[in-house]
């Protein structure tokens, strides 16, 4: 009986310092993970002169053993409200998949150039800012109809919805109408390396989810007129060309999807 005892003690006890060594050691490896993320957002805001540190997130646990191995799995750099010479503020987002470090140290320097397997590259343009530039100061931007009670949120990975039959609803005041509206709205780009968003006004729409207001025949062509236009200097982050345009919330976003690039961290902000 007082053998079990002595054995039960010594296995609670074996027991207590391996959860001890396993706490330490996962601890540890967070720890290690805050200060590279730390340090990259330090890099990012240096080398690209901006007046805060972005969110930047290392993701896949452990960490320690990505940096042993001179790679990390997926990074993420998050920069919101960044000053814009058109629209006054925009956000920008890069995803970096498969990270090679060989080149460069775990802890990222401003200087640093980094071979990356995949690039995800995002200009983001809230309804209030892209309002603004429109000239419709209440603007709230939707999803397409038919994706707003999708589960997926959007068509592509990052939850971006396509490109045609946004659903843009405000008081178009420069077509002397003061009455809210919805219009069915569709996003390209253009210009010298597809920098310039266009957006064209297709219709009025009515009916549940819209402003449901008709507009008469005298006054539409200046309505739709309201809604339409072109926003240039949309240069996505590392300088990546778009290949997506839509919207996701009550967000524009143009993204590019590229593989196999080296990319400089002071061309995250583009001028």
């Amino acid at each position: 009986m007082g053998q079990n005892v002595r054995m039960r003690k010594v296995l609670i006890g074996l027991l207590a310092a391996v959860t001890s060594l396993v706490v330490a050691a996962v601890g540890a490896d967070f720890g290690a993970a805050i200060y590279a993320e730390y340090r990259w957002a330090r890099s990012v805001r240096a080398a690209n002169e901006l007046s805060f540190d972005p969110w930047v997130g290392i993701l896949g646990f452990p960490f320690v053993t990505q940096a042993a191995g001179h790679k990390y799995r997926e990074v993420e750099i998050r920069a919101g409200a960044v000053d814009h010479p058109v629209v006054g503020r925009a956000s920008l987002e890069a995803t970096l998949h498969t990270v090679d470090l060989t080149d460069a140290s775990w802890l990222i320097t401003p200087s640093a150039k980094l071979q990356v397997g995949k690039l995800e590259s995002r200009i983001i343009v809230d309804s209030t800012h892209f309002g603004r530039f429109m000239g419709i100061k209440d603007l709230l931007v939707e999803a397409p109809p038919k994706e707003t009670n999708d589960a997926t949120g959007g068509t592509t990975e990052s939850g971006i919805s396509t490109s045609k039959g946004l659903v843009f609803t405000g008081t178009p005041t420069a077509a002397d109408y003061d009455e809210k509206v919805s219009v069915s709205v569709d996003l390209s780009v253009a210009g010298d390396e597809s920098r310039t968003l266009v957006f064209t006004a297709t219709g009025v729409l009515t009916g549940a989810g819209t402003a449901d207001r008709e507009v008469p025949e005298d006054k539409k062509a200046a309505v739709l007129k309201s809604f339409t236009g072109s926003m240039p200097g949309m240069t996505l982050p590392f300088g990546i060309a778009p290949t997506s345009e839509g919207a996701r919330g009550s967000d524009i976003i143009i993204e590019g999807i590229t593989t196999g690039v080296t990319v400089a961290l002071d061309e995250f902000k583009q001028p």
